[in-house]
Order: structure tokens, then C-alpha cells, then sequence
């Protein structure tokens, strides 16, 4: 489910069966020389998100994307914007990112690195097939975390 009227509508009248929420993490660089690999990444983690949105549509909630630059104090952001998403009432809290700095924070929730693929060359059905391979490995994090439940 995503972060739209209609989806919340749903969300609101089943919500004891949606616990899990997923906020996508996109450092965005501006600079010329990391403005490229930038983009593809952002196309990487919003193509994953898309695939993991339509394989567990009436177990997650997906938020929009929170954006931040090489500017942004992360651990400052994981103080007051993250923490509101982890005070939500969604027992599980995903944060997905190709941005491996997030695995160095102490934060509430749970932090999905994965590296950037470069998606923008591929045809759609070697690009399916990647996304599907990084979603298969995904999977265990998910389900490690639900069964603690």
C-alpha cells in the first residue's frame, strides 16, 4: 500500500492486519560528479520499492520517500523525522536505502541496505529479473523481523 488518499482509506479499515511500514531513504547529490550514480540510485531503491509494494500490498504501508543531501546530519534526522515514522503505531519499521551510511546509525527500526544497481541500460525483463533476485533477498529480513513478532 502506498502513501495515497485511496490506499489510507484501505489502510485506516484494515489496519490491525497492515503492522509493517517502509520509508525508502534517497540521498540525492547534486554535484556533477556523483549526479548520475545519484540518480540511478534513486531509480534502484524506488523500482525495489515498487516490487516490494506489490508483492506484500495487505501486509505494508509504504511512505513517501524521505530525501536528504550530503548535507543533512543523518543522525540528526534520525532524531526527529525518522523517529516520528517509528512512533507511528506500525509494529515493524523498515528503512530501505543504497546509501551505506545508515548502517552506522543507532536507530529504532530496522536499516535495509542494499547496493545500487545500475538499472537505466537494462531491458524491462533483465530489470525485472534483478529487482526480483534483490527482492528474494530481502525476503529473510522481512520475515526474521514478523516472526519476532
Amino acid at each position: 500500500m502506498n502513501w495515497t488518499g485511496k490506499d489510507m482509506d484501505t489502510y485506516l479499515q484494515q489496519k490491525e492486519y497492515i503492522d509493517t511500514l517502509v520509508i525508502p531513504l534517497v540521498k540525492v547529490q547534486t554535484n556533477m560528479d556523483n549526479i548520475k550514480t545519484s540518480a540511478s540510485s534513486t531509480e534502484f531503491i524506488m523500482h525495489l520499492a515498487s516490487l516490494i509494494e506489490t508483492q506484500f500490498k495487505g501486509r505494508m504501508m509504504f511512505a513517501p520517500p524521505v530525501v536528504y543531501t550530503s548535507k543533512t546530519d543523518i543522525v540528526q534526522m534520525t532524531h526527529t523525522t525518522l523517529q516520528e515514522f517509528v512512533d507511528t503505531t506500525f509494529t515493524h519499521v523498515f528503512f530501505l536505502t543504497t546509501d551505506h551510511a545508515w548502517n552506522e546509525i543507532d536507530m529504532v527500526g530496522q536499516v535495509i541496505w542494499m547496493p545500487s544497481i545500475p538499472l537505466e541500460s537494462m531491458d524491462a525483463s533483465l530489470r525485472q529479473s534483478i529487482l526480483e533476485d534483490q527482492l528474494r533477498q530481502l525476503l529473510p529480513k522481512f520475515t526474521e523481523q514478523w516472526s519476532k513478532q
